[in-house]
């Protein structure tokens, strides 16, 4: 015997809704809390101001975006090479000076442990 189901209908289909009847627009503007034509006027009008003031604000941070952005693509037609590469990779020779230093410490610090554990035998 197959099992009975309180749904009727097959599986996976629903009955179709039982909505009420159209109310008539009176008794919607009627009701308490109802928006009245001012407010949504008033509430237009902040909508817009907002708006305004997003887009300007918008506007002014692209615009600072632009002003930070390098310039690409710049053509050195009569410049030689040496000195673009000087202004061009200055950042490089930062670098380097960096790794340099870094590089040095490290090696003055294994020296000194190397005096301090076997020529010295302090620790």
């Amino acid at each position: 015997m197959a099992k009975r189901s309180r749904v009727g209908g097959r599986p996976g289909q629903r009955r179709p809704m039982q909505r009420p009847a159209a109310r008539p627009t009176a008794a919607r503007t009627s009701r308490p809390g109802s928006v009245t034509p001012e407010e949504l006027a008033r509430a237009a009008e902040l909508e817009a101001a907002i708006l305004a003031e997003e887009k300007a604000a918008d506007n002014l941070r692209r615009d600072r975006d632009r002003s930070r952005r390098p310039v690409e693509g710049a053509i050195y037609s009569s410049v030689p090479l040496a000195t673009r590469a000087a202004e061009e990779y200055g950042y490089v020779r930062r670098d380097v000076r960096r790794i340099a230093v870094v590089g040095g410490i490290l090696l003055g610090i294994l020296a000194l442990l190397h005096i301090l554990v076997n020529v010295a035998r302090v620790i």
